[in-house]
């Protein structure tokens, strides 16, 4: 019996808090206009570099994946050691996609290469253009060690490589995404001095009323808690209005985008917005949240101090 009351007065006070953040939100219209529209145009910068970071390393991920080495074979080796070795590559760990190229094809793309000069090529040379493979990795950051390995299987004459072209777009994609990361965290820090300043405000506005719930002998928490469900409402809100601002815009922006000449020539695509709508919306609604939570808690401070 006595645990069923202790639950239902537990129960009555948080429905009263949460009621009571609920009322707060509807009751102080101007206030609750600002903070959502500044929480708005921070959350919707947020979502802009956001997406712009993802799609960024989407791409950086795609030409990685077109960067490889070519794998060349010694010349006498038979068509059962060629098997042989394609097996051995696809075993090593980091490998991604294998072309084999035969001597004949890499004898017509020397023809290719050379132009005019190719027609001096006598056709009997092909015999001297070893079979080779295409590699290509899951991670430019294993090239070394994959590239090592390989050439310790027999019958592997040499590895030909663009190292200085990999170890360049392993750096850019680093530095890219440094960057991106630091510019998220610059706008999450903004966003929650914004929102502690706004809801500043809201808390000076009523600082009578906490002044008499805290003689009428109301505790901290208690307090508290009314204001820190208003800016997890508003917070909330503000990532609902934003998810779908900057949904519109993301497609709209990417269909012209993926159209352009650059994009076709190299194949390169876009994340969809519904790619990535689950992730953005999982990160609106925890970074409302929270920074509603923390705003709250930072303006109350000083009118909590005994």
């Amino acid at each position: 019996m006595i645990k069923r009351v202790v639950m239902t007065v537990r129960y009555n006070i948080f429905s009263y808090l949460v009621g009571e953040g609920f009322k707060n939100t509807l009751k102080n219209k101007k206030s609750t206009s600002a903070a959502l529209t500044i929480m708005c145009m921070s959350m919707f910068m947020f979502g802009i570099f956001f997406l712009l970071g993802q799609n960024i390393n989407y791409v950086m991920e795609q030409v990685e994946g077109e960067q490889g080495f070519k794998v060349i074979l010694e010349l006498d080796a038979t068509d059962q050691e060629v098997q042989e070795i394609e097996s051995e590559i696809r075993q090593i760990e980091g490998t991604n996609t294998i072309q084999f190229i035969s001597r004949e094809e890499g004898y017509s793309q020397t023809k290719q290469d050379l132009k005019d000069a190719g027609d001096t090529l006598p056709e009997g040379y092909v015999e001297y253009f070893p079979d080779s493979f295409l590699v290509t990795l899951t991670d430019l950051e294993l090239n070394s060690s994959v590239q090592e390995k390989i050439l310790k299987i027999d019958k592997v004459e040499e590895i030909q490589s663009s190292d200085e072209t990999i170890t360049a777009l392993m750096n850019i994609t680093k530095g890219i995404r440094w960057v991106t990361l630091g510019i998220l965290i610059i706008l999450i820090f903004i966003s929650i001095f914004i929102i502690t300043n706004t809801i500043k405000l809201t808390v000076h506005a009523r600082r009578k009323e906490i002044s008499i719930m805290k003689y009428v002998g109301a505790t901290n928490s208690f307090i508290r808690w009314p204001f820190i469900v208003e800016g997890i409402i508003i917070g909330l809100i503000s990532a609902l209005i934003t998810l779908f601002i900057v949904g519109a815009i993301y497609n709209s922006a990417t269909k012209g985008l993926v159209q352009t000449d650059i994009f076709k020539t190299l194949n390169l695509k876009l994340y969809t917005f519904s790619d990535l709508f689950k992730l953005l919306c999982i990160t609106y609604i925890a970074l409302g949240a929270g920074i509603g939570i923390i705003g709250s808690s930072i303006s109350m401070r000083k009118y909590l101090e005994v």
